[in-house]
């Protein structure tokens, strides 16, 4: 039996969750999913340029977990450009360190820390906001397990 797998630190949700090519409904297409790990392994190697021994300790794990999931995210995403499907990032076993609000209203994106809920967008002054970590399941989770750690 396979141990369980621990959570992996993800910095920020993403703001965008799905993608597919202009044309084709999204009924249409199979679907890929990237889970949340996948995505922080390709933002922090190719997006950021970090290297696998930095990028694993910042995800809170191993180097060679780190280069196997990347890899594993790489072939996803190639995947989703060469035969076109529909790429959907969400799940895995994470914790976010940090938030993003976005407002309902006008689209204005901003970091928000875990423990705190913002009432209204500093953009417009809208009360409608989305919690992009909630969206996934997230928040007060992630903020006790990165609490615990930096004990």
């Amino acid at each position: 039996m396979p141990r369980p797998q621990k959570k992996r630190s993800v910095n920020f949700p993403p703001s965008w969750t799905s993608f597919k090519p202009v044309g084709i409904r999204s009924k249409e297409l199979e679907t890929i999913s990237l889970g949340l790990d996948e995505f922080e392994a390709i933002r922090l190697a190719d997006y950021e340029g970090l290297d696998h021994a930095e990028s694993a300790v910042l995800m809170e794990i191993s180097r060679s977990t780190f280069s196997r999931l990347v890899e594993r995210a790489r072939q996803k995403v190639a995947v989703f450009i060469i035969e076109g499907q529909r790429l959907q990032i969400d799940g895995g076993e994470i914790h976010f360190q940090g938030n993003v609000i976005q407002c309902a209203v006008c689209a204005h994106q901003f970091a928000a820390p875990l423990n705190e809920q913002p009432t209204e967008c500093p953009a417009c002054g809208s009360p409608s906001l989305i919690d992009l970590a909630d969206r996934h399941g997230h928040g007060h989770c992630c903020h006790r397990h990165h609490r615990r750690n930096r004990r």
